[in-house]
């Protein structure tokens, strides 16, 4: 049951715990749901998808033991929860879709749509660390600067996943495409 108390919301969550909603938890989803939403949708591809996602991170936010230190850079650490989120509901999926090729028919969808289709496929196929790094970095539109400082790693380190991983992506669409790319 949902009861007002000094400011304070009082939620029950699916483990039958009470987790207080806060003007600081307030103050943080006003802020950043619109960042979560749109960085999930550019992953995912469906408005729906990153719905469920930015409801995911919330929760998750809402849930957290309050012992736990706060979040230092809330901006930063949403996005990677957004771009994580998103790649394991990708995968998910993907695992759950699998079809065997004698079951597939001519391409019903546009070029374009299948090619983004493609990339979805093959981005589920990274490792979590390079899909990351790919999504801040092509989706997002991070520097490998700020991608290094939020990863806690070398530039260095950043510049040599994105090659090995735009070249897994480009053997995986060409594949794809029967090597017509």
């Amino acid at each position: 049951m949902l009861t007002r108390q000094e400011g304070s919301l009082q939620l029950a969550t699916e483990e039958g715990t009470v987790s207080t909603h806060t003007p600081e938890f307030s103050r943080v989803f006003e802020k950043y749901h619109g960042l979560v939403f749109r960085t999930a949708y550019r992953i995912t591809g469906n408005a729906a998808d990153a719905e469920d996602v930015l409801q995911t991170i919330f929760l998750r936010l809402l849930r957290r033991n309050s012992s736990v230190p706060a979040v230092e850079k809330e901006e930063s650490y949403l996005r990677r929860a957004a771009v994580n989120a998103s790649l394991d509901l990708l995968r998910t999926r993907h695992s759950e879709q699998r079809v065997p090729l004698t079951e597939v028919s001519e391409p019903v969808h546009d070029p374009p749509d299948e090619l983004r289709d493609c990339l979805r496929r093959a981005f589920v196929c990274l490792s979590p660390r390079s899909a990351e790094i790919f999504a801040l970095r092509y989706v997002e539109d991070f520097t490998n600067r700020q991608i290094a400082e939020a990863l806690n790693m070398s530039q260095v380190l950043v510049a040599v996943t994105l090659h090995r991983t735009r070249r897994q992506l480009q053997k995986e669409i060409r594949s794809y495409f029967g090597g017509h790319l």
